[in-house]
């Protein structure tokens, strides 16, 4: 039990951001990681270049690196936005313009694991307008993702930092999953559990994994307070993760923290290097 039991990977998006895209997996599998997760990387487009894409894949095969979670076009993450789907107009066209894009993507790479990003509440329009806009495209993304043999995730964020993002709660992200499940019939929406965010909204983790873990398709981390390295925070998170397999869950854990004023192949110290191979 412990860290050691567990698959982890190294988000690419918030770890290792000291270097070039093209460089980070090559930077994880020197710190002894096999498998990384991203952000959809062209926040500027739902639609980038072959050439890029190509050349990311590419990046990721040198490095031996295994892309096991990416996310679909979510707006300017970081930055204001938090997806793209439930925003009406011109970004919910951009997220569909993506679906194939990232699907296609994750199915070059062998990714398995496609988080779609629900958006904020937006001024002026009805929430309920864009809900039934996210539930259309939560389908449209579940329907992409199987065609590729992946599943659909949708992630709780919390409150604090993004005050505007309407699942902050577990019970509203698997609300959500299971009306996308009801709609397409294919069971391949999942609740992305980030214990990071949970924590932040107050909620009880034990709880929560033992709700949902039988509905969790990937599990994020960082310690809380500060979003840092495991044992820099007050979260009980090696506990935590062996609660999550006494649960059931055997998927990935996605290092998703901020490595603090050190450079990131500093920050793992808390994971001995013998567990960082994915095996």
């Amino acid at each position: 039990m412990g860290y050691p039991d567990q698959r982890f990977n190294v988000n690419l998006s918030i770890l290792f951001t000291e270097l070039p895209l093209l460089e980070r997996p090559a930077a994880a599998a020197a710190a002894g990681f096999t498998a990384v997760e991203l952000w959809w990387p062209w926040i500027e487009t739902p639609t980038p270049p072959r050439a890029e894409l190509d050349a990311l894949k590419k990046a990721l095969d040198d490095a031996g690196t295994q892309l096991v979670g990416l996310n679909f076009y979510a707006g300017q993450l970081p930055g204001p936005d938090r997806g793209a789907l439930s925003v009406p107009g011109e970004e919910s066209d951009r997220f569909r313009a993506n679906i194939e894009v990232a699907a296609d993507f994750a199915a070059s790479v062998g990714c398995t694991a496609l988080n779609a990003l629900y958006g904020n509440r937006v001024e002026g329009a009805d929430p309920q307008v864009q809900d039934a806009l996210a539930l259309e495209n939560l389908v449209l993304a579940a329907r992409a993702a199987d065609r590729v043999g992946a599943i659909l995730l949708v992630e709780t964020l919390n409150k604090p930092e993004s005050p505007r993002y309407p699942l902050v709660s577990a019970p509203a992200a698997i609300e959500v999953v299971d009306k996308v499940n009801a709609a397409t019939g294919l069971g391949n929406a999942k609740f992305l559990l980030d214990l990071y965010h949970l924590s932040m909204n107050g909620e009880d983790l034990s709880q929560v994994i033992k709700a949902y873990a039988a509905r969790t398709g990937h599990v994020q981390i960082a310690d809380n307070p500060g979003r840092g390295a495991p044992g820099t925070g007050d979260l009980p998170l090696e506990r935590l993760l062996d609660e999550l397999k006494d649960a059931g869950y055997a998927g990935w854990v996605g290092l998703e923290y901020k490595p603090g004023d050190r450079p990131s192949a500093e920050s793992f110290d808390w994971l001995p290097a013998s567990a960082r191979a994915a095996g």
